[in-house]
């Protein structure tokens, strides 16, 4: 067939290194090792849910695999947005999925354009801050780390700007908690705990406990500071409850930054950043406050928000340089209900290369991350094609740019083949699924989240297997991968990956395959395909979410968040009365 080609804009295409080593600086934090003992199976009440079969094809390893080594090969150069590697890498795609006899995700094509722009902080300057008498600076990045989501290149930031403690800066009215309650912050610079009241006091039955909750995300913090006015938002870091070291803050924010060049009308503070506790512990003390027991009395909900007697001034100024990627999406479409679908997803964008580093070296292929959920994705849209219509659409959506900031799955959510009402479901493959071979369990990143863990969970009993929970619910795994862009638009999503207990050869093994994947692997030039993978797992772990989507679009259920969720109201709102 004809192959197609996607222009990407040149100054995208010029930025491919650079891109690719902002994104080694800008690494997930690893869970740590999880403990076998405390991976006990998840009981699950399994209602009587007719659950379809496998097709006739089931999962075809041999193909998956070649989708799999041609899309992690050096040929693909580590698929980084706007480089070769990704023009390869969607023709590729768009080739397997018309091939399968799928139609186009929008409209007439298979390709969502993803307008993106990179922002660098030229501005490298201190915090200036004045408070109780005397003068001093924040140094960058020693104490502090600033910049800005501001599109446009003039400098700008806060000017003698009032500096205020509004706790965890929450408001969430399904924990009837409300951190800006009755307070005005508008033009003042807020400062703002990590993670959530219920890290804070975990045996207070607050939020989910240890468990974050998208409310301990640091995006949210900012996303919900603007929304209340305020000019610029400062995230004291710890270790323990942000769930990585100061490091990770400098890495990640001193390169570039990416953005979508079009995110609708949300609104944006002049400053966003990060200060160290010790720092945070001398602003208090300099206003005469205990930063401890001040942390104390922000994860109670009669807290108040507090003055620090201090004002701020401090700049920045952003280069700004513009480009486009691709999202790749085909549907097969409901018989009876075309305009109600499933979202199957992946990202198939990597780090691409360290052009400092001859031949292959350099190459970061992903093979893991996640040319493995991509090809997952390939194969489960076959096998829905070969089983035919259903009553409802499945999508097959294949993102970009997720690891710089989730920003294809943002992209497609706020501009859907599918309205969020409409979209009964969103099941993520990112790292799918690990290749050690058939575990007897299936992990759910963020369980507790919705009723798709009892489809989930009625499908794996019909096999004697059975969900376990995440090792480290504290680091708020369930909201760094593209699904949660779907949760925040209201949509179940079910992200759920292989487990740790062998079938064969028991947890060790299992263990030992992460800490090389963890220790060689991860984000690292080691991602590459190794034809010594047991790849047994993917294809049963691949049928179990071929059958879950396949129930969602043979049926009409509607499953929702549970009660208590942050994303239930949400879904309420799209589908009142469901």
């Amino acid at each position: 067939m004809t192959r197609i080609h996607c222009p990407v804009l040149s100054g995208l295409s010029l930025l491919a290194a650079c891109l690719t080593l902002a994104g080694c600086d800008r690494p997930e934090p690893i869970a740590p090792e999880p403990d076998a003992a405390a991976q006990a199976p998840v009981v699950e009440e399994t209602p009587g849910y007719d659950i379809p079969s496998l097709p006739a094809s089931d999962f075809d390893l041999e193909r998956y695999t070649r989708d799999l080594r041609t899309l992690a090969s050096d040929d693909f150069e580590g698929r980084a947005p706007g480089s070769r590697g990704e023009r390869l890498t969607v023709d590729y795609l768009v080739d397997q999925l018309a091939e399968a006899g799928l139609q186009p995700g929008f409209g007439d094509s298979y390709l969502q354009p993803v307008p993106m722009v990179e922002l660098t902080n030229q501005a490298r300057s201190s915090i200036a801050v004045d408070q109780a008498g005397a003068q001093f600076e924040l140094s960058y990045p020693e104490q502090m780390i600033i910049g800005s989501r501001r599109l446009g290149t003039d400098s700008h930031g806060v000017d003698d700007s009032e500096l205020v403690f509004v706790g965890y800066g929450v408001v969430a009215p399904e924990y009837d908690w409300n951190d800006y309650a009755g307070l005005d912050v508008e033009g003042k610079t807020v400062v703002i705990l990590v993670n959530d009241p219920g890290f804070g006091e975990p045996d207070s039955g607050l939020f989910n406990g240890r468990a974050m909750t998208y409310y301990g995300r640091w995006t949210y913090k900012y996303e919900e500071a603007a929304r209340q006015g305020a000019a610029a938002a400062l995230i004291v870091h710890e270790t323990e409850p942000a769930s990585y070291p100061w490091e990770v803050v400098t890495n990640s924010w001193s390169g570039p930054q990416f953005e979508l060049a079009a995110r609708g009308d949300e609104p944006v503070m002049a400053l966003e950043g990060w200060i160290t506790v010790d720092a945070a512990r001398d602003l208090f003390a300099r206003a005469g406050l205990d930063y401890d027991s001040q942390k104390q009395r922000a994860a109670r909900p009669d807290f108040d928000a507090v003055s620090l007697d201090a004002r701020v001034t401090a700049e920045v100024r952003n280069s700004v340089r513009e480009g486009t990627s691709y999202n790749v999406g085909a549907r097969l479409p409901g018989a009876e209900r075309p305009d109600e679908a499933v979202v199957y997803m992946a990202h198939w964008d990597h780090l691409g290369r360290n052009m400092a580093l001859q031949g292959s070296a350099g190459i970061f292929n992903g093979a893991i991350d996640n040319a493995s959920g991509t090809a997952a994705v390939l194969e489960l849209a076959r096998m829905h094609a070969a089983a035919g219509p259903a009553e409802r659409s499945a999508m097959f959506l294949l993102v970009t740019l997720e690891e710089y900031g989730l920003l294809g799955s943002r992209h497609y959510v706020n501009e859907p083949a599918f309205a969020p009402a409409d979209t009964v479901a969103a099941i993520n493959l990112d790292a799918f699924s690990f290749m050690a071979g058939p575990t007897e369990d299936m992990v759910v990143i963020g369980h507790g989240s919705s009723e798709l863990e009892e489809i989930l969970a009625a499908t794996l009993d019909e096999s004697d297997r059975y969900i376990v929970e995440e090792p480290t619910p504290e680091a708020g795994f369930y909201y760094r991968s593209d699904h949660f862009n779907f949760a925040r638009g209201g949509i179940p999503s079910l992200y759920a990956k292989s487990g740790v207990e062998h079938v064969e050869l028991g947890t060790e093994h299992v263990l030992a395959a992460e800490r090389d994947y963890r220790d060689n692997r991860y984000h690292k030039p080691g991602d590459e395909f190794d034809p010594e993978w047991d790849l047994r797992g993917v294809a049963m772990d691949a049928g179990v979410l071929y059958r879950v989507g396949r129930y969602l679009i043979e049926s009409d259920a509607w499953p929702n968040w549970y009660e208590g969720n942050e994303f239930r109201a949400i879904r309420d709102r799209q589908r009142p009365g469901e």
